[in-house]
């Protein structure tokens, strides 16, 4: 673009609304930087120096003086559950209780409020949203019991819900039940069917539960599988949850997000109320989460046809803010699936289905159909990628654009095949970098370092890559902190370090390269004249601040659609 301004869009017109005095980081081909850029019916209508861009205002225009602040286009979620930041905020919080007297107190004025028999459904023990050191961080060094939660709520059942254990990767997860709620739950005895990776702590002289349940994985089962009477998330709460989600991530600049991991209908079926009722303020396209339970079963392509007319193309069914289409597909049957699915269709904290996944007997079947029917397949674990390569053999799938999400280990070789048959991905630096990076080198050996999120060697084969928060925690600055810095949580010094990206680089997974895995890069992803004006004004520069500051940049002004969403300091 040259220095001045593309006004091959102006035309004449007069701005609604024109950001003067920014650095304008464009994301564009070019890498540009502007001065300002002025919006037209939720486009942008010109972007250059301020001389230029001033053509395009009148008396009715809107004018932000951004004070000399970066601007940015507007952030891309490869990989959020957006839907489960909202969820957050619908039961009583625990957050600061730093020894059972606290909680105690906390569990007591819920009852105050309650009706006798009511249940007390409280968030999880600790602070969010990693909720790291528990129960190192009460001062009795562990958890309360039954007994002393019955003191405070004789005669309402009380649950302290386990964390979504992918908020810190860090086993087990741990709730705790009164004795009203281990009654109601049928759990008054060790139950016959308990699930090998459950353990209840016991009283060791009467053989009863003491109410603390221990599980050894990443999604919870108990409350699913035996606490069905308790409070659940409503419709009701996931729309308004929903709501409220999109304000917390427009709070760092997100404003469009793409769900691979897939959405269950009863997600589905909120995302399509918000954006019915007008108050969508972030754009998102959601992958079909299938539920092979209440599908035909073993039709895996008889399936696929019947969704296809929904699913298929690259970008589904829908509009600019909500789209629908591809599906999830995920190999092999969970073990804890039939637990979880006595719960069904409710899917707790997942928002997607828990028996999505299907035998390797019959995947090809199912990605053959999918890639007949132009329905795009998204996935989050490499071992997707032989099933992919073993299609394209036959069907090429390199203009539908799959996806393998989730990049977490992968050697030359194999970014080479994934080059080859024109794979889209995301990274999940909040996991594989900050999280568990220093665990996964140990496992692999020191001398494959290098092929621990290797987002580097990715581009480098031309293979668009987006960036993820996986909602731990929201904010896209922490993923692009971890792709520039490669900073890992429990070592000193950065993991595989050659694989580190510079600042627009991992900017521009942020935002092109997002808008890339729906096949909007024309329209998205950049700011650059004709493209939908979704724009952030941030507290920081991300090409200059201290490299420990990116994390910590919020937008303080979140545009969407030449409209805006959000504004720290309300003075707009």
């Amino acid at each position: 673009m040259p220095a001045g301004v593309n006004n091959s869009f102006a035309n004449g017109q007069s701005a609604d609304l024109i950001i003067k005095n920014a650095k304008i980081i464009t994301c564009d081909v070019h890498a540009s930087i502007h001065q300002a850029i002025s919006v037209k019916n939720g486009r942008i209508l010109a972007i250059g120096n301020e001389c230029k861009v001033s053509e395009t205002t009148n008396t009715r225009s809107r004018v932000i003086d951004a004070r000399g602040a970066a601007v940015i286009p507007g952030m891309i979620d490869g990989h959020a559950h957006l839907d489960r930041e909202g969820l957050k905020r619908i039961f009583p919080s625990l957050a600061g209780s730093q020894s059972i007297d606290d909680i105690l107190q906390r569990i007591e004025a819920l009852v105050k409020d309650a009706d006798p028999g009511d249940w007390i459904v409280t968030m999880p023990i600790g602070e969010p949203p990693f909720y790291f050191d528990v129960p190192g961080n009460l001062r009795e060094k562990r958890l309360p019991t039954r007994w002393e939660l019955d003191k405070v709520s004789p005669n309402n059942p009380v649950y302290i819900r386990p964390i979504w254990g992918f908020w810190s990767h860090i086993q087990p997860l741990d709730s705790i039940a009164n004795s009203r709620a281990l009654e109601e739950a049928g759990l008054n005895r060790i139950p016959k069917n308990c699930p090998n990776n459950i353990k209840f702590e016991i009283n060791h002289t009467t053989g009863e539960p003491n109410g603390i349940i221990h599980e050894m994985t990443f999604m919870p089962i108990a409350e699913l599988l035996w606490f069905q009477t308790m409070k659940r998330f409503s419709h009701d709460n996931r729309v308004k949850g929903i709501k409220d989600a999109m304000r917390a991530y427009n709070a760092s600049g997100t404003t469009s997000v793409f769900e691979e991991h897939g959405c269950a209908q009863e997600v589905i079926d909120a995302w399509k109320a918000v954006n019915n009722s007008g108050d969508a303020t972030v754009r998102a396209h959601l992958i079909y989460s299938p539920s092979w339970q209440f599908a035909e079963k073993n039709d895996f392509a008889g399936a696929i046809k019947r969704w296809s007319n929904d699913l298929s193309g690259m970008k589904g069914s829908g509009d600019d803010y909500l789209r629908i289409g591809g599906i999830f597909g995920d190999l092999g049957i969970d073990p804890d699936a039939a637990a979880r699915l006595t719960a069904a269709p409710y899917t707790g904290w997942s928002g997607f289905n828990y028996d999505s996944g299907i035998p390797a007997e019959n995947m090809h079947e199912f990605l053959i159909a999918a890639a007949q029917h132009n329905v795009r397949v998204s996935a989050i674990w490499m071992t997707m990628l032989p099933f992919f390569e073993a299609v394209n053999a036959e069907f090429s799938i390199k203009e539908q654009r799959w996806v393998i999400g989730h990049l977490g280990y992968a050697t030359p070789q194999e970014i080479k095949r994934l080059a080859d048959i024109g794979v889209t991905m995301t990274a999940h630096t909040n996991r594989y970098i900050f999280k568990n990076g220093h665990a996964i080198i140990e496992d692999m050996g020191p001398e494959n370092e290098n092929n621990l999120c290797p987002m580097k060697s990715v581009l480098e084969q031309g293979i668009h890559i987006g960036l993820a928060s996986d909602n731990v925690p929201t904010t896209l600055w922490y993923p692009v902190w971890e792709a520039v810095t490669r900073h890992n949580l429990y070592i000193d010094g950065p993991v595989a370090r050659e694989q580190a990206l510079t600042r627009q680089q991992a900017l521009n997974c942020a935002t092109i390269e997002g808008a890339y895995l729906t096949g909007e890069e024309n329209e998205k992803g950049s700011l650059e004249v004709g493209k939908l004006a979704d724009i952030v004004i941030l507290t920081d520069d991300p090409l200059t601040c201290a490299e420990n500051k990116i994390k910590e940049i919020m937008a303080t002004i979140t545009i969407v659609n030449g409209e805006i969403v959000y504004d720290s300091e309300g003075v707009t």
